[in-house]
Parts: structure tokens; sequence; C-alpha cells
């Protein structure tokens, strides 16, 4: 049962909560159910990182989950905002149109993930070599455990640059707000999957889709072994850059794997990870 379990947890919530989402929001036309899916999502990925932790102590509070709410409360009221001021945007790029409003909403939904994640990949790769990127990005590195819940532990202007960096194109193609809807549902519900604690088994799908198994190599402190698997939604970038690291089965992280490189020290609460990038090295 577990093992079943295992196997078909991350794509049947994945393509689970997107198919509802489409369903409840009538496409993305009535956004306001699908901030009650999130909760929905966040329940059940929480029920299942108990039911088959990867690492039991993952589970237990380490003092963060104040700070985890606070990063993912203003994060997603960022997001929200964008979404609404977007056709706006939209309406003011000259030679816009380009976008396939006659495919299907979900064929849209999926054109939009892999425009997107092309974008936060490369700006993710950057936020590792340049160094104020870096000391903004650093925040969310220094995450001590990995739960579906912090993936949206990050620095505000960090996750700025990433979301400029994604909607950009998408904004040059003209995508309507019932897929920026869409698409930030869908945002929300792989990074529950990237950061979860679930000891998920998804075969060769872990060399394409970006979820914990690789994604726990991103956070390995050790000076190097992280500076892999920048891909949020695929690993199709990472394949290009050379950047992709394979899940390793004998591999197992334990608390103390994970954090800021050199820095044990570094900032637990939100508002000190606020000021941090700004602080002399």
């Amino acid at each position: 049962m577990w093992m079943l379990l295992r196997v078909t947890f991350a794509p049947l919530f994945f393509a689970g909560f997107l198919a509802s989402a489409l369903v409840v929001s009538d496409g993305g036309r009535r956004p306001l159910p699908l901030a009650g899916l999130i909760v929905a999502a966040n329940l059940v990925a929480t029920l299942v990182e108990r039911l088959i932790p990867y690492d039991p102590r993952f589970n237990a509070s380490h003092g963060d989950g104040g700070r985890d709410l606070a990063h993912a409360v203003v994060n997603e009221l960022a997001n929200t905002v964008s979404v609404l001021v977007m056709p706006l945007v939209v309406a003011l790029v000259p030679g816009g149109g380009a976008w396939p409003l006659a495919w299907p909403v979900a064929a849209q939904v999926a054109f939009a993930i892999l425009v997107a994640d092309a974008g936060i990949t490369l700006a993710h790769w950057a936020s590792h070599r340049v160094g104020l990127l870096w000391r903004l990005h650093a925040v969310h590195h220094s995450v001590e455990r990995l739960y579906g819940f912090n993936g949206l532990m990050k620095h505000p202007l960090h996750q700025a640059f990433e979301l400029i960096a994604a909607t950009v194109p998408l904004v040059l193609l003209g995508m309507p707000q019932n897929v920026a809807w869409l698409l930030t549902f869908a945002v929300a519900i792989q990074l529950l999957l990237q950061h979860s604690n679930a000891d998920v088994r998804v075969g060769p799908l872990a060399r394409v889709w970006a979820i914990a198994p690789a994604h726990r190599w991103h956070h390995v402190a050790s000076a190097g072994d992280g500076d892999v698997n920048f891909g949020l939604f695929t690993s199709l970038w990472d394949h290009l850059l050379g950047t992709f690291r394979a899940a390793d089965p004998g591999r197992r992280f334990t608390p103390g794997d994970f954090g800021v490189a050199g820095r044990p020290d570094y900032p637990r609460g939100y508002l000190a990870q606020l000021v941090e990038p700004f602080r002399g090295s």
C-alpha cells in the first residue's frame, strides 16, 4: 500500500489538482475558488508527508513555521497582485497578440508552464552566479529541512526577480489573465512537490520532472554540490546547461545537509532574513 502511494502520489497530486483548478475556476475565469484549492493541496501534501516521510525529522518544526508562513503569505500576495495588473500590462505592450487563444485552456496552461519554466530556470541559474542575486537567493537556501510548505520561502525581491523573468515572455506573447491565474496555481502545487518531505518514487520521470528526489541535491550545503537542478517544473534546461544531477537512491539526506554553505549562523527570523542580503560581508 505505501509503495503504491510513493509511486502514484506525485503525478496524481499534480494532475488531479490542476484538473480540479480548471473545473472549479471555469478555466481560470473565476479565480476565487483557487484559494480554497491551494489550502486543500497544502493539507493533502502535509498528510502524505506524514504517511510516507522521506525523513520523519523533517516533519518536525525547527522553529521555522511562523517564518515560513510569513514568506508564503507575502509572496503569494505579490503573485496575486501581479496577475491582477497583468491585463493592463499586456494592453500596453505593442505588437502583442501571438498567444494561442484558439487552443484549449489546458493546452494554453501547459504552454505557459514551459515558457515560465525557461525564464525561472535561467533566473535561478544566474542567482547562483551573480553576487547580489545570490545574497537575495540565499534566504531560500537557509532552509534546514525540506517540506512542502517552505517552497515559497523566498526574499520578496528575489521573488520579484524570478516573477519578472517568468512573466516577461508571457506578457510579450499576450497571455490572458485566466491562464495567468492557472499558471500561478500550478507554480504553487509544483513547489509543494519540489520541496516535499514525502518519499516519492517517480522512476524515469525524475530525469525530466523537477520534484523532490532531484531537487534535494540543489539544497545541499556543501560547496559545489548544490550548483545543480535549477528547474522549477522541468529539468530540460538543466540538461542543456549541463547542470542536471540525477537523484541517487543510495544517498539519504539528513538534518545538517541543507543550509547556506559556510553560514551556520544565517538568520532564521523573517525580518532578519529580509535585512541580511544588505548587510556587510
